[in-house]
């Protein structure tokens, strides 16, 4: 395990009201602003279990570009509070409001380049769905539907009855037991204090969204395609949740283009930042230099 969430930025802290959304969301955010910006906003969305804090790493060099930044939590994760239905937390609904998000920094003149990590990049496909107005989509380590069969998908079933039985200080508990001791301090602190603060109904509602997922690669097509939206697939060389295989089988059914990060498994956000920005950087800045009249949706 990497120190990379308590990596030093300059990013604030801070909140941001949805006000499109239903119901309205009030989202914890980090947000960073460049010096002489390019008038594009990069969204990130963390995955289950997950928070703002996973991409801390890209925080400044994403802004040096020229990219403003924005890494939420979604709604019920660590510093967010969230609706209290299991079912709100399935990828449609999270998507609906990161869609009105999109939507509202659209609205204000950016540009905005979506990223969402693992079950994070379920909710993000759900808001491209549900018409968020993005520059360009990025599905970091994620997949075609819900979880295959694992040690992930193994891990959740486990803890699902112990979270509703005893609740997520025990499951906790598990965690550090399964996890052991965590170096550095600051980073044990933050992972156990972001989960406790986590919604237990979220929580429950995540992991349900990441066993029920329909694969909606045909239906996610149609829509980039419709809307003239360039796509990216990356993942980590060894990730272990959706393997490689299955995501590239994915960006081809997406049309997308699809980049390997060496030394990382299914986090390439902290398990090497650095490599990531590599794949990331040269599309992102590709997708921004096309002007969006000249994207023609492609014809089946």
């Amino acid at each position: 395990m990497t120190a990379a969430q308590i990596t030093p930025h300059s990013a604030s802290r801070g909140q941001v009201m949805v006000p499109g959304a239903q119901p309205a969301a009030q989202l914890a955010t980090l947000r960073a602003e460049p010096a002489d910006p390019l008038g594009a906003v990069a969204v990130l969305v963390p995955g289950y279990t997950g928070s703002k804090e996973d991409f801390s790493a890209l925080l400044d060099p994403l802004c040096s570009t020229g990219l403003s930044v924005l890494a939420l939590d979604l709604p019920g994760q660590y510093e967010s509070p969230g609706p209290g239905r299991e079912e709100d937390y399935y990828p449609d609904p999270l998507g609906r409001i990161v869609a009105a998000l999109v939507a509202e920094l659209a609205a204000s003149g950016d540009r905005v380049l979506l990223l969402g990590h693992s079950y994070g990049g379920l909710v993000a496909r759900s808001a491209v769905l549900a018409g968020a107005p993005v520059t360009g989509l990025t599905l970091l380590s994620s997949g075609p539907g819900g979880l295959p069969a694992g040690q992930r998908r193994t891990l959740i079933d486990l803890t699902e009855p112990v979270m509703r039985a005893e609740g997520i200080e025990a499951v906790q508990q598990l965690r550090e037991a399964r996890d052991g001791i965590v170096e550095p301090p600051e980073l044990a602190a933050l992972l156990r204090d972001r989960f406790l603060r986590s919604s237990s109904t979220g929580l429950l509602g995540m992991a349900t969204g990441l066993r029920i997922e329909p694969d909606r690669v045909a239906e996610l097509a149609v829509a980039l395609r419709t809307g003239a939206i360039p796509c990216l697939v990356v993942f980590g060389e060894s990730d272990d949740v959706w393997p490689a295989p299955l995501q590239r089988d994915m960006a081809d059914r997406l049309g997308a283009a699809v980049a390997m990060v060496p030394g990382a498994a299914h986090s390439p956000n902290t398990e090497n930042p650095q490599a990531l920005l590599n794949a990331l950087l040269p599309i992102w800045m590709d997708w921004l230099a096309t002007p969006l009249t000249s994207r023609v949706p492609r014809t089946s």
